[in-house]
């Protein structure tokens, strides 16, 4: 069984990220979907817990995909989970760098990990969590932006947090 893991902060999932994780479904026997708390970030809108139901909801109906909240390296997390591939969505040469240089750094820490960089379908290049995260602040439509399933949770939570 080939395994793959899918991962980022989701601060929130959008339909880019499902896309990517959709895709990694279609091609894999299972799919891990790490969410990284990844404290670095600054302004984050969700807690991790937060993330994880709401990456969870968005992946409920894709059979051979999970979802787990993991604070260290991904690396470490695809070795646990029997993974040797990890798969990383890329919207533009900025993302291709980046993604570069961490496949290099998780395949030195362990040799067997394989980094897939998918290019994002183009109606998600322009998809960000920062992008997704605007449009929520200032209450705007979010159908175009975030899964269906997950929009009810985002404003239950929005609305808890200004409340």
């Amino acid at each position: 069984m080939k395994t793959a893991i899918c991962s980022g902060s989701f601060d929130p999932i959008t339909l880019g990220h499902l896309d990517v994780i959709r895709r990694a479904a279609a091609i894999f026997d299972r799919v891990c979907v790490c969410v990284s708390p990844n404290a670095e970030k600054k302004n984050q809108m969700f807690t991790p817990e937060q993330k994880l139901l709401l990456v969870r909801t968005a992946v409920a109906e894709l059979p051979n995909v999970e979802a787990e909240l993991f604070p260290g390296l991904l690396a470490d997390f695809a070795v646990s989970h029997g993974a040797n591939v990890i798969v990383r969505g890329i919207r533009n040469v900025t993302d291709m760098d980046v993604e570069y240089q961490m496949a290099l750094i998780n395949r030195g820490l362990h040799p067997e990990l394989e980094t897939f960089l998918l290019p994002a379908s183009p109606a998600y290049q322009h998809f960000s969590s920062s992008m997704a995260r605007e449009m929520i602040r200032y209450h705007q439509p979010l159908e175009n932006y975030l899964p269906m399933s997950i929009i009810p949770l985002v404003r239950d939570m929005t609305e808890e947090k200004e409340g």
